[in-house]
C-alpha cells in the first residue's frame, strides 16, 4: 500500500472516528467538505478541454482513422454490454417499504430536453460556464480531430502539453487535499446521516463490487476469449497479480506501462507477429483510448440508479436513455463534474452526490479492477481488430452471451441474497404520520365536540356581521371534517390536529376569543354554514364552482396539485399524461365531486370513473383494496402524499406535462362578506409574516415533523459531556 492511499485511508478513519465522537457536533465539517468539493471541480473542464484536443492532435493521421474505426467498435460493444449490466442493476436492489411527505419537486413542470443544445454548442465558453459536460467534451473532440491533420501543429501541441501539465499541478494540489476532504465527509456524514441513509449506502457499495468483479473476472477476459484464440483463463492468470496491485493501489495509471508489456507478450505467446506496418500494437492502442471512458467509469453511472432508488425518486425509460447517452459523453471528463450534471439531469436530488464521493474510496478500488481488464481487451482485441484477425465465430459468440447471462442472474442473485442479509427494513413514517403534533401548542386547548349541535348559532341581526357576533360570545366555533389529512385529522393519542386546526388557534388567539370545534358531514357542509351549525369551516376545503353559489369564501390561502395516487410500480406510468390518455381500459377512483368528477373526465376522456363517497373510510377503502377495483385514485398530491406514508406501497404521480390547480378557502355563509373580507386580509397577513409558510413547511412538507433524537455519540452517550 502506497504512502497516499495510507493517508487516505487514514483520514478516512479518523473522520469516522471523529464522527462517531461528535455526532451532531461534526456538522460544521461540511464546510469543509462543500471547500474541498469545489477545488476538485475547479480545473476539471479545462484539463478536458486540454488533455482531449492534446490526445487526439498528436496521433497520426494515417493511423488515426483505422485505429479509432475498428478498436472504437470494441469499445462501443464494452458500452453495450456494461450498459445493460446498469439498467439491469436496479433489480438486484431490495424492494422496501418506502414514502416521504410531499415534496415540491413532485409538481415541478419538466423542463424539455434539448438534445442539440446539450451536445453541441453554440458558444462552447457558455457550455463551459453552465458546466454542459457533453458539449464541451463534443467541441474539444472536434478541435482535436482537426489538429491531427495540421502540418505545424507541434508549437500548439507543446503550448497545449504545457498547459496540460500546469493543470495537472493544479489538479494534483486538489488532490493532495483527499485525506482532508475525506476527513470533513467522513466526519459530517457518520455524525449527521440518519443511520437508514447509511444502511441504503451499503446497497451502492455491495451492487458495484460486485458488478465490478464480475466484469473484471468474467465478462471481459469472456469477451477476449470469444473473438480471439486466448483463453478467459490464460488472461486471468497473466493479470492477477496487476489486477491485484490495482485494487490495493486504486490507481489504474501506475500500472498502465505493465498492461501493455503484458498484453504485448500474451499477443506474441499466441503467435501474434508484431508488425507496426501491418496495424497498431497494444502500446499505441492503450495511450490512444486512455482517456476514452472504461467500463467501471460507465458502471458509476449506476448510482444514478440507486439515487432514485434510495430517494423514491421514479425514472421513465426515456430519461434513462437520455441520461445514459449524456452521461457517456460526460464521462470523458471527470466523474466529479459528471454526477452532479447527471442527477440534474435526472431531476434526482443534488445531495445524493456526496453519498457518491462517500463510496469512492471504496469503489474505486473494485472499479480500477475493471478498468484495468478494460485496457487490456482494447490492447488485445483491438490489435486483432486492427490487423484484420478477429475469429468470429457465431457459435463462440452465442456461447458467450448465455454465458454471461446465466452469471448475471447468480450475481445479481448473490447481491440481493447480501443486501437482505446485511440490513432490515425500519419504515416508520407511518407512525410519525400518526403521531403528529402542533408545531406550535396553542396555549388553551379548544373544546372538540363530538358531534354537530342541535342548536344553532344565533344569525349576525341587520348590521352586524358574523365576527361581531363571535366577539360578544367570546367563542370562535370552527366546523372540521375529521380525517382530511394532513389539515385535518386526529392524531393517534385522540387529539384534534392539522394545518387548518393549527390556523384555527392562531385566528382564535388573536381575536381573543375561546375555540370551539364541531365535526361537520362534508355533503351537509352548505346547509351547517348557511344555518348557524358553526361560524366557518377549516378543513383543506376545495373551492370550486358549485360550492361558490351555495358559500362565501375566503381568499384561497393554498392550492393543491391534482396527482394520482398509484402502487408503487404503476408511478413511471402515470408520471405521463400522454401514457393514460393512450392506454385503454384504465379505471380510476375518484372523490364523488362534481368537480372532480368533471376535471377526470375533460383531461381523460378514454378512463373509466369509479366515484368513491368522499369520507375517509371509503377514501382507505382503495388503499386496503376493497371495493370496486381501481388503477389508480384521482386525488390531490399533498393529501395524496400525506396518506401514502400510512400505506408505503402507493406513491404520488403527477402526469407530466399536465399541472392541474385547485385552490383551498375557507367557507363562511353566503351572506356574510364581512367575516369573508376579514379572514382574506388575515389570511394576506398569515402569510407576509411567514405563519402560513411555516405551517406548510411542518404538515404539508414534514419538517421537523419527526421529534429527531440526537445523533448517537461518545461525547453524548458515553461521556455524558453534553446534554
Amino acid at each position: 500500500m502506497n504512502r497516499t492511499t495510507s493517508r487516505i485511508l487514514i483520514g478516512l478513519g479518523l473522520g469516522v472516528l471523529v464522527g462517531l465522537f461528535l455526532g451532531d457536533y461534526a456538522a460544521p465539517f461540511r464546510y469543509m467538505a462543500d471547500i474541498y468539493l469545489r477545488l476538485l471541480q475547479m480545473t476539471v473542464l479545462p484539463y478536458v478541454i486540454v488533455s482531449v484536443i492534446a490526445g487526439f492532435g498528436k496521433l497520426d493521421g494515417s493511423k488515426a482513422k483505422t485505429l479509432f474505426l475498428r478498436v472504437g467498435i470494441v469499445t462501443l460493444a464494452l458500452w453495450g454490454i456494461t450498459s445493460c449490466l446498469i439498467m439491469l442493476m436496479p433489480l438486484a436492489y431490495p424492494t422496501t417499504e418506502s414514502a416521504s411527505f410531499f415534496a415540491t419537486t413532485l409538481v415541478e413542470q419538466n423542463a424539455d430536453f434539448d438534445i442539440i443544445s446539450l451536445y453541441i454548442p453554440t458558444n462552447a465558453f457558455q457550455s463551459l460556464a453552465n458546466n454542459i459536460v457533453p458539449a464541451v467534451v463534443l467541441f474539444s473532440v472536434v478541435l482535436g480531430i482537426a489538429l491531427i491533420g495540421l502540418e505545424e501543429k507541434e508549437p500548439l501541441l507543446s503550448a497545449l502539453l504545457v498547459l496540460e501539465k500546469l493543470l495537472t499541478r493544479a489538479t494534483k494540489f486538489a488532490v493532495s487535499l483527499t485525506p482532508l476532504g475525506l476527513f470533513a465527509i467522513a466526519a459530517n456524514t457518520v455524525g449527521t446521516t440518519d443511520t437508514a441513509e447509511l444502511g441504503h449506502l451499503r446497497v451502492f457499495l455491495i451492487a458495484y463490487g460486485a458488478m465490478s468483479l464480475f466484469l473484471a473476472l468474467w465478462v471481459l477476459p469472456g469477451f477476449i476469449a470469444c473473438l480471439t484464440p486466448i483463453p478467459a483463463r490464460r488472461v486471468l492468470l497473466m493479470t492477477k497479480d496487476l489486477l491485484i496491485t490495482g485494487f490495493m493501489t486504486g490507481e489504474l495509471f501506475v500500472i498502465l506501462a505493465a498492461l501493455v508489456e503484458g498484453s504485448k507478450d500474451l499477443l506474441r505467446e499466441y503467435g501474434f507477429e508484431e508488425n507496426t506496418d501491418e496495424g497498431a500494437p497494444a502500446d499505441l492502442i492503450i495511450p490512444a483510448f486512455y482517456n476514452i471512458p472504461h467500463v467501471a467509469k460507465l458502471l458509476s453511472l449506476s448510482f444514478l440508479g440507486f439515487a432514485a432508488w434510495t430517494s423514491d425518486t421514479p425514472v421513465t425509460w426515456g430519461t434513462r436513455l437520455r441520461v445514459g447517452l449524456a452521461g457517456i459523453v460526460s464521462l470523458f471528463g471527470s466523474m466529479n463534474s459528471a454526477i452532479p450534471f447527471l442527477l440534474d439531469l435526472a431531476k434526482l436530488p443534488a445531495d445524493t452526490f456526496q453519498l457518491f464521493l462517500a463510496t469512492g474510496v471504496f469503489n474505486a478500488r473494485f472499479g480500477t479492477v475493471a478498468a484495468a481488464m478494460h485496457m487490456v481487451v482494447l490492447a488485445i482485441v483491438g490489435t486483432y481488430a486492427v490487423t484484420g484477425k478477429l475469429q468470429l465465430s457465431p457459435f463462440r459468440i452465442i456461447r458467450y452471451l448465455v454465458i454471461t447471462a446465466v452469471l448475471a442472474i447468480m450475481t445479481f442473485g448473490g447481491i440481493r441474497f447480501l443486501i437482505r442479509v446485511t440490513g432490515h427494513n425500519d419504515y416508520h413514517k407511518d407512525e410519525v404520520a400518526k403521531k403528529m403534533q402542533f408545531r406550535t401548542p396553542p396555549k388553551e386547548k379548544g373544546v372538540v365536540l363530538n358531534v354537530l349541535p342541535a342548536e344553532p348559532l344565533p344569525l349576525p341581526g341587520e348590521g352586524r356581521s358574523a365576527l361581531d357576533v363571535i366577539r360578544d360570545r367570546h367563542m370562535l366555533r370552527v366546523g372540521f371534517i375529521d380525517g382530511t389529512m394532513p389539515w385535518s385529522f386526529k392524531n393517534e393519542d385522540g387529539e384534534l390536529v392539522g394545518f387548518d386546526i393549527e390556523m384555527a388557534h392562531v385566528l382564535a388567539a388573536e381575536l381573543g376569543v375561546g375555540l370551539e370545534f364541531v365535526p361537520v358531514p362534508r355533503d351537509q357542509m352548505a346547509n351547517v354554514i348557511n344555518s348557524g351549525g358553526c361560524d366557518l369551516i377549516m378543513s383543506g376545503i376545495f373551492q370550486s364552482t358549485l360550492r361558490g353559489s351555495l358559500m362565501s369564501f375566503s381568499a384561497p390561502y393554498n392550492y393543491e396539485t391534482i396527482a394520482f395516487i398509484v402502487p408503487d410500480a404503476s408511478r413511471a406510468d402515470f408520471s405521463s399524461a400522454e401514457w393514460i390518455r393512450s392506454t385503454k381500459g384504465l379505471r380510476i377512483a375518484v372523490p364523488d365531486l362534481p368537480y372532480f368528477k368533471t376535471m377526470l373526465a375533460r383531461e381523460f376522456p378514454n378512463v373509466t370513473i369509479v366515484p368513491i363517497p368522499f369520507d375517509n373510510g371509503r377514501l382507505n377503502d382503495f388503499f386496503e383494496g376493497k371495493g370496486e377495483p381501481a388503477d389508480a385514485l384521482f386525488y390531490t398530491a399533498e393529501q395524496g402524499s400525506f396518506r401514502t406514508l400510512i400505506y408505503p406501497a402507493f406513491s404520488v404521480a403527477t402526469p407530466q406535462p399536465l399541472i392541474l390547480k385547485i385552490p383551498n378557502a375557507y367557507p363562511v355563509c353566503r351572506n356574510d362578506m364581512a367575516l369573508a373580507r376579514f379572514l382574506s386580509i388575515w389570511i394576506d397577513l398569515k402569510k407576509n409574516d411567514g405563519t402560513i409558510a411555516a405551517l406548510y413547511d411542518h404538515w404539508i412538507l414534514g419538517k421537523d415533523a419527526e421529534k429527531s433524537k440526537p445523533h448517537w455519540s461518545i461525547i453524548r452517550d458515553v461521556l455524558h459531556w453534553v446534554d
